[in-house]
């Protein structure tokens, strides 16, 4: 999750998603500070604006779990850092794994849960707070939540009308980054559908490079290739009573997405690899290998969302020269508009927990990571001027201060023993679909069979 677009054309990539549809739950105007201009703290980051007030936690020790990994742990340790600066905590990064639901439980089960979790689906918050694992937020956190956040993402945070979680890190998860080299060599142009998104592959094909780069080794990557052909083609009100498992997964209207899907994942020579080659393809390699190469690259396109970034700078291209990005394209009326993110939560009572995730609301936390790059934030207070290149501008803006036309991760919604375990549920049945994307009613029946158990549970 990292870039450095300047052009005029990747700016409009951004825009053009931007007119597309809306990013963010309902915007609201920025506060005003009352004209102070913060002071650094002595031995604290003389870049990073003091808006909020932290206590000071000499002596304490923190310990604060995500799944982030690589650049994004990165990213995250420069804001635990900052947070250690300026209260004197002692907070140590404990990676979860990809299984965070099993890693948490485990640790609570034990007596020993860390005090701050990352989690990535508000699926296993709600799970986590129904069964008393959650701590609520403080006074001081809730108000800052309340500063610089919109209603909906705090009602994203909250169960049962107590507010539980911060939602510091968002992603735009409808987006398609694509090698420019290999897009002017063969003549191809931004798709605006699917009927042109599978012309464009075809025509790569045709010039010798592999058109799509698919991460299948991820499930989670494949949940988000269906959710935006199905909210697409679907349509939202479909997509959230699939997401509440009111209709089955063997409706017609999934057998209609997968069957969409499908034309990308069974099309002869459409993926990097093949599709036996994509199983076993992790997301990093699955960007970095479509901008890397030269000449000639692994693949010419790579979905998923803003956060890739991080990989293409890795890959060392230029993103807005190297690399681009334009939506999803559309596949029913609409283009599809899928967002993601991750909330910070307390699993212990005591005031170093609740003095992070006060951190964490503020506009202070999410500038230190926007300025890395890789990294959007809902929160309304923080400075456009904070991202790193136009491009991120312009979707973070977009992220704060457009309507409601989006929707959160579907499979992040589920349970997470349905929408966010490897090996299980959606990941799995995904995997085996991309193995074998003829069979469309047989994956119906598997997911609607571990959906049945899990939404029953």
């Amino acid at each position: 999750m990292r870039t450095s677009l300047r052009t005029v054309r990747g700016a409009r990539g951004a825009l053009a998603l931007i007119a597309a549809g809306a990013l963010a739950l309902t915007a609201a105007g920025c506060s005003d500070d009352g004209g102070r201009s913060p002071v650094p703290a002595p031995g604290s980051s003389d870049v990073v604006p003091h808006t909020v007030r932290l206590p000071k936690l000499n002596g304490q020790k923190l310990k604060v779990t995500a799944v982030w990994t690589g650049a994004e742990q990165k990213g995250f340790t420069k804001v635990l850092d900052e947070f250690s600066r300026r209260t004197g905590a002692e907070v140590a990064f404990v990676p979860s794994g990809d299984d965070m639901s099993s890693f948490v439980g485990s640790k609570v089960a034990g007596g020993d849960p860390p005090d701050v979790a990352m989690l990535q689906q508000p699926g296993v918050l709600r799970e986590f707070a129904r069964k008393g694992w959650l701590k609520p937020l403080g006074d001081e956190a809730t108000a800052e939540l309340a500063k610089n956040f919109s209603k909906g993402w705090q009602d994203l945070g909250s169960y049962e009308g107590k507010r539980y979680g911060v939602y510091f890190k968002v992603s735009n998860k409808s987006l398609v980054w694509y090698n420019t080299k290999v897009f002017d060599g063969a003549g191809a142009k931004e798709p605006r559908t699917w009927r042109d998104f599978l012309d464009t592959a075809q025509l790569i094909a045709d010039y010798g490079i592999p058109p799509v780069s698919v991460a299948g080794a991820d499930g989670w990557t494949l949940t988000d290739w269906f959710e935006n052909v199905y909210l697409s083609q679907a349509g939202p009100e479909k997509y959230d009573l699939l997401a509440q498992h009111r209709i089955p997964w063997t409706d017609p209207s999934v057998k209609d997405a997968l069957t969409g899907l499908g034309q990308l994942f069974g099309g002869k020579g459409l993926l990097a690899d093949g599709n036996d080659g994509a199983i076993q393809t992790q997301f990093p390699t699955s960007v970095t290998q479509t901008f890397s190469g030269g000449e000639e690259p692994k693949a010419a396109m790579v979905f998923e969302g803003d956060f890739a970034a991080a990989n293409i700078l890795a890959a060392r291209a230029e993103i807005g020269k190297d690399a681009k990005v334009f939506p999803f394209p559309s596949v029913g009326a609409k283009p599809p508009v899928v967002t993601g993110g991750d909330v910070g939560v307390a699993l212990k009572e005591g005031p170093a927990a609740q003095a992070l995730l006060t951190f964490l609301s503020s506009a202070d936390a999410a500038r230190v990571w926007a300025a890395e790059g890789g990294f959007l934030s809902a929160n309304r207070n923080l400075d456009p001027a904070a991202y790193p290149n136009d491009v991120l501008r312009s979707i973070a803006k977009a992220l704060v201060s457009a309507g409601d036309d989006f929707r959160f991760d579907m499979s992040d919604l589920a349970p997470a023993s349905f929408g966010g375990k490897p090996g299980q549920g959606e990941w799995k049945h995904l995997q085996d679909f991309l193995k074998n994307p003829g069979d469309v009613a047989g994956t119906q029946r598997k997911l609607e069979s571990d959906a049945a158990k899990a939404f029953k549970s």
